[in-house]
């Protein structure tokens, strides 16, 4: 018997039986790999093919929510654009009522103004006349007083108008 043989007898592995367990080794490496290899692989590869699609429906997801987030960012964008433009609208609009009515506030104390001085002058008038016709019978008076006698009608007008006239030079 040569070296190997002598170590492989010492051992207690015989001929034999090492072909008889590689002969059931290689049955039962047959019937795992066609019932248990086969199906655990394809399994893995579905498993495996699950996630490769969860991955690029991640990214997806991710390009969409980008995609997304730039959109409201412009519409954010825009809203304050619109909202800053209504503001100055708003400003040019409470400028033109204050104005207007500022203007209006005018002309108005202008009518009052107008007016007052309309019945300042007509009072004015009205007791400039009021004065004349007081004077006028003042002069009637005194002229009668100083003069002794009762002045007729035609007297007393002519005298009031003589004074009237004087006191509008």
């Amino acid at each position: 018997m040569n070296g190997a043989a002598l170590t492989l007898h010492r051992l207690g592995v015989g001929w034999p039986e090492l072909i008889g367990q590689l002969i059931c080794f290689a049955i039962i490496f047959f019937f795992l790999k066609m019932f248990a290899f086969k199906p655990i692989q394809a399994l893995l590869e579905q498993r495996k093919q699950r996630i490769d699609e969860a991955i690029t429906n991640a990214d997806k997801i991710k390009d969409e929510l980008a995609k997304t987030e730039a959109a409201r960012q412009e519409i954010l964008n825009q809203a304050a654009t619109q909202a800053n433009k209504l503001i100055e609208e708003a400003r040019a609009a409470a400028a033109r009522v204050q104005e207007q009515e500022t203007q209006k506030a005018i002309s108005q104390a202008e009518q009052i103004i107008a007016k007052a001085r309309e019945a300042s002058a007509a009072d004015h008038a009205r007791m400039l006349a009021e004065l004349k016709r007081e004077v006028g019978t003042l002069v009637v008076k005194t002229t009668a007083a100083v003069t002794g006698k009762i002045l007729t009608p035609e007297d007393q007008r002519r005298l009031a108008e003589e004074t009237r006239q004087r006191l509008a030079a």
